[in-house]
């Protein structure tokens, strides 16, 4: 199972950059994981879209389903000269029905997913986890069967991701926030909570993601570092995490 991501900004883009995004592959299978403004062209830097199996979404507000619509687009132009006509499923909860049903266009199709059943996605089985957060969004938990990833999605802090989270090999944690900070009311992460729930979780690996727009960024690591003993990255365009099998 290998991990690119594509954007990790909170709330808007960066100069050249995208919002929440990442690539999942395994055995030839590509799933895309979030969608948000700027991540059509960021992906297109590791895939040809029309080897793109599916995408799942966390959530409908913009900064993680901005790029859907053109995504659409990029189908409807591959239409005119290729003769590959496959459906691309969205996977998605549908407690916005409008938006649910805009995922639906002439070569995507809006698919539900229940979030309280596991869900099988060519390789992956993800179960979820409801977040804390202004409108309803499900953090998930994604095995190949031997490597797992927990992604929070957005979310303020919910001591239930300990256990959501328990032993997995890396977790992409929100840190819209910075330690002496308070995103409850926004519904994100501060860099010490992420890390408390990466310590108490016992996992391999913690992810800063969907990062403010402000201030420097190499204080979240080190507010992350006071509270978690495992190794810390900041997500960034490009970096990659692989499972491979027969590793501890």
């Amino acid at each position: 199972m290998k991990l690119t991501i594509l954007g990790f900004w909170g709330g808007y883009p960066a100069a050249d950059g995208a919002t929440s995004a990442y690539l999942l592959e395994e055995k030839n299978f590509k799933l895309l994981l979030d969608a948000g403004s700027g991540s059509l062209a960021k992906l297109q830097k590791y895939i040809n879209l029309k080897d793109l199996n599916a995408v799942i979404l966390s959530h409908h507000h913009h900064d993680h389903i901005a790029d859907i619509g053109v995504l659409q687009y990029a189908k409807l132009v591959q239409s005119f000269t290729t003769d590959c006509r496959r459906t691309l499923p969205i996977y998605s909860h549908n407690e916005d029905k409008e938006r649910f049903d805009a995922l639906s266009h002439d070569y995507t199709e809006g698919v539900v997913y229940n979030p309280n059943a596991p869900l099988h996605i060519g390789p992956f089985s993800i179960t979820f986890m409801k977040t804390f957060h202004p409108v309803p969004c499900y953090g998930m938990r994604i095995t190949n069967g031997e490597g797992t990833l927990v992604y929070t999605a957005d979310t303020a802090y919910k001591k239930e991701w300990e256990a959501f989270a328990a032993n997995a090999d890396v977790l992409i944690t929100d840190c819209n926030f910075y330690a002496d900070q308070d995103g409850t009311k926004a519904g994100h992460m501060t860099s010490k909570e992420g890390a408390i729930i990466a310590e108490h979780a016992n996992v391999k690996q913690l992810i800063l993601s969907h990062l403010p727009q402000y201030g420097d960024h190499s204080r979240l690591i080190q507010e992350a570092k006071q509270y978690y003993n495992g190794p810390v990255q900041l997500a960034k365009e490009g970096l990659t995490w692989e499972f491979k099998s027969g590793e501890q």
